[in-house]
């Protein structure tokens, strides 16, 4: 499911920011501001899977109007998956529903290095030297268009 932010829900909002809080910011101590104001944004998408403890994981594709490598304008990012529920597989199945609603544009995104293998299965392809972000390694990585 793929809802913008007006479609959002209190609760799912809420659960939204838990997640990515409890996971950038306490686990992975990550001190940079979480909350970019691009949430809001009339283009961003919100994906989500949720389970009886609240959501589980999300990710969020925000569309820049400037490419920032080659034709990519999309840009998938914030992907987090609660730690109970990781190996389970839920972050393919956000990123298969990405890819089947605009696996027909470019994409790019910012992985961290050890998770880059996962979206590699998804036609992303590094570029760039590996980079900090938040003290942690980054590598850009960019899918073609597909028809």
């Amino acid at each position: 499911m793929a809802v913008k932010w007006s479609e959002l829900t209190t609760d799912q909002l809420y659960g939204i920011l838990k997640l990515r809080t409890d996971v950038f910011f306490l686990e992975q101590r990550i001190d940079e501001t979480e909350l970019d104001y691009r949430d809001s944004e009339p283009t961003a998408e919100h994906y989500w899977i949720a389970d009886e403890a609240g959501i589980a994981a999300y990710l969020r594709t925000l569309l820049d109007e400037v490419p920032e490598h080659r034709d990519a304008r999309r840009v998938v990012g914030r992907v987090v998956v609660r730690a109970d529920r990781r190996g389970n597989g839920l972050a393919q199945q956000l990123m298969t529903a990405v890819i089947e609603r605009h696996g027909g544009e470019p994409l790019m995104l910012h992985a961290q290095e050890y998770i880059a293998p996962l979206y590699a299965r998804y036609g992303f392809e590094p570029f760039g030297e590996v980079y900090q972000e938040a003290g942690i390694p980054h590598r850009s990585m960019y899918r073609a268009a597909t028809s």
